[in-house]
């Protein structure tokens, strides 16, 4: 069975996060909701209440087949989190799947994995994503080698495919 890590924080984009959990469900892919606190009730930007299963320095990447990243304000206080940091960075070295939609693509960022990488997210994050040496590409969906990016909620069905594409 394979397995993914679904990172949670408050402001989340609630479609962005509970979309492609429930379609990784829907493939038989078990996700564990992982927050900065294990227990933690994280509340959406739309109010949707998201309970996080463990703790991000509870895991271990090695543990997981992949990584998704929704977007949301959540990935600002995602990426100052030296765990979340660290399982990005190692899920990338072992090339397993790193999904971010949105705004999500700040983890990346700060993990500092997007050089020379073609990549999409809202156009807010657009000279973020450059600025880092992504290529920044207009499109629903990009796939780069592990990576996976999506713009926004409009583009959640053609993300949610690749992923549990990426997973089989």
């Amino acid at each position: 069975m394979k397995k993914v890590i679904a990172c949670v924080h408050d402001i989340f984009e609630d479609l962005e996060l509970m979309y492609p959990v429930m379609r990784m469900q829907e493939e038989g892919i078990q996700v564990t909701l992982a927050g900065e606190q294990a227990g933690h009730v994280y509340l959406g930007k739309h109010g949707y209440p998201c309970k996080s299963e463990q703790a991000f320095k509870n895991l271990k990447s090695t543990d997981f087949d992949g990584i998704l990243i929704p977007g949301g304000f959540a990935p600002d206080k995602l990426r100052r989190i030296p765990e979340v940091l660290k399982l990005v960075q190692e899920m990338d070295s072992q090339k397993k799947m790193i999904a971010f939609i949105c705004h999500g693509g700040w983890v990346p960022i700060s993990a500092k994995i997007l050089k020379g990488k073609k990549a999409t997210g809202t156009t807010a994050i657009k000279d973020d994503l450059e600025n880092a040496g992504a290529i920044w590409v207009d499109a629903p969906l990009v796939i780069e080698g592990n990576l996976i990016s999506s713009r926004t909620p409009i583009d959640l069905p053609q993300f949610g495919k690749a992923i549990a594409e990426a997973l089989k």
